[in-house]
């Protein structure tokens, strides 16, 4: 396990702390409430944002983004955080994807007709589609947005010590974490899982926040070989273990999504529609590990605690300090009031899946909590953010004074 830091002392003995963020495409911007909501409460003791409270900042999809963003700005954790807000209350979709009418017909259109009878289309086999949407914009802005040479600098002055961003190689079937470090981190390796030190760039990115079928997959080099790289989620067994790996001591964790959802209050209209499928499968693969793999940790902890000092250090197990805040609301039921604000593209489009209605009388708005960067909908989870993470302030104050 990798030591403390020799910048522990100069933060006041502190534990190092490292920050998880999940995946979830349009519902991340409920950790931006969150983290808007704890660097106030830090802000309550003078000096405390004097120095970025993540020292270790790790993500995962769309987390990966806001991660990344927070590390470029590491040296002006407020206005990091200004930045990061701003961008969240303003996005539109048009920024993400293409929406507009040949943005759809040249992807989401060409892509369902391919699925439903392409196979009868030579010229359709020839010139398939990758994705149901076309990400491009997402790629412009994080290239417009994102300082990677400050983020170097960062981690050169001691502003930052690690960034860790996850993606899922489809060629080798492993979860990899793609780390850039102060210090000297080694790789690590684990069954199905593989860590690759390198230089975060926007192509990572995009590979982490690929969700599947929806979004492109990116080709990334992986040591010695390139690898085609999608959503990060995918396979990850273990959200938690590359903050660790990199010396976090303790990790705040935030999610997308609830640990424990509730059914939605959808009525039964039938056989379920390929959205329906689709949100239940993209639940699956965004929600199910993060509760997991905290439990795990407990249990862990637990183990430590019977444990001597010396037993600890053998078996290089060690106390780990954790909070996860996760929505108190089902994101699924908040998107559905919100349906009829995206592009009229994307409604015909999301449509022809089963998407249909708002309001409680939405089908398929799983799907749709995904894929819906509109300010109605963002802003409304930032503001859950914000309220479930105040909602906890006395346990905040506490993880960050222990």
């Amino acid at each position: 396990m990798p030591t403390r830091s020799a910048d522990a002392g100069a933060r006041g003995g502190a534990p190092l702390t490292g920050l998880v963020l999940t995946g979830g495409g349009a519902r991340a911007a409920y950790q931006v409430g969150v983290l808007k909501a704890v660097y106030r409460l830090l802000g309550e003791t003078p000096g405390s944002l004097s120095r970025n409270p993540f020292p270790i900042i790790c993500g995962t999809s769309a987390g990966a983004i806001n991660a990344t963003a927070l590390a470029c700005g590491a040296e002006n954790p407020r206005a990091a955080m200004r930045r990061l807000y701003a961008i969240w209350e303003n996005l539109r979709t048009e920024r993400v994807y293409r929406s507009d009418s040949l943005g759809v017909m040249r992807t989401g259109a060409r892509w369902l007709s391919m699925l439903s009878f392409g196979w009868m289309l030579a010229r359709l086999r020839r010139s398939r589609p990758r994705s149901l949407l076309d990400n491009a914009p997402l790629g412009e802005l994080l290239a417009l947005t994102l300082d990677f040479h400050q983020l170097e600098d960062n981690l050169a002055n001691g502003a930052l010590e690690a960034l860790a961003v996850t993606a899922s190689g489809y060629t080798s079937g492993r979860h990899l974490t793609f780390y850039q470090t102060r210090g000297a981190v080694g790789p690590w390796q684990r069954s199905l899982r593989r860590a690759v030190r390198d230089r975060i760039a926007v192509d990572h990115l995009l590979a982490s926040s690929a969700i599947p079928f929806i979004f492109p997959a990116r080709r990334i080099q992986v040591g010695d070989f390139a690898e085609w790289c999608g959503d990060g989620a995918m396979r990850q067994l273990a959200p938690i273990s590359p903050a660790i790996h990199l010396g976090a001591e303790r990790v705040l964790v935030i999610g997308a999504g609830r640990s424990q959802e509730n059914p939605t209050s959808e009525r039964d209209l039938g056989y379920p529609t390929l959205a329906q499928i689709g949100a239940h499968a993209l639940s699956n693969i965004f929600l199910d590990s993060l509760s997991a793999d905290i439990e795990q940790l407990s249990r862990t902890n637990q183990v430590a605690d019977l444990l001597s000092p010396d037993m600890r250090r053998h078996l290089g197990i060690r106390q780990i300090s954790v909070l996860a805040i996760t929505p108190s609301r089902n994101l699924d039921e908040i998107a559905a009031s919100h349906v009829g604000e995206m592009p009229a593209t994307m409604r015909a489009l999301l449509g022809a899946v089963g998407v249909s209605g708002d309001g409680r009388q939405a089908r398929g708005a799983g799907l749709v909590s995904y894929l819906l960067f509109e300010p109605g909908y963002t802003r409304e989870l930032i503001a859950l953010g914000w309220s479930d993470a105040m909602a906890r302030a006395s346990e905040v104050r506490a993880f960050f004074s222990a």
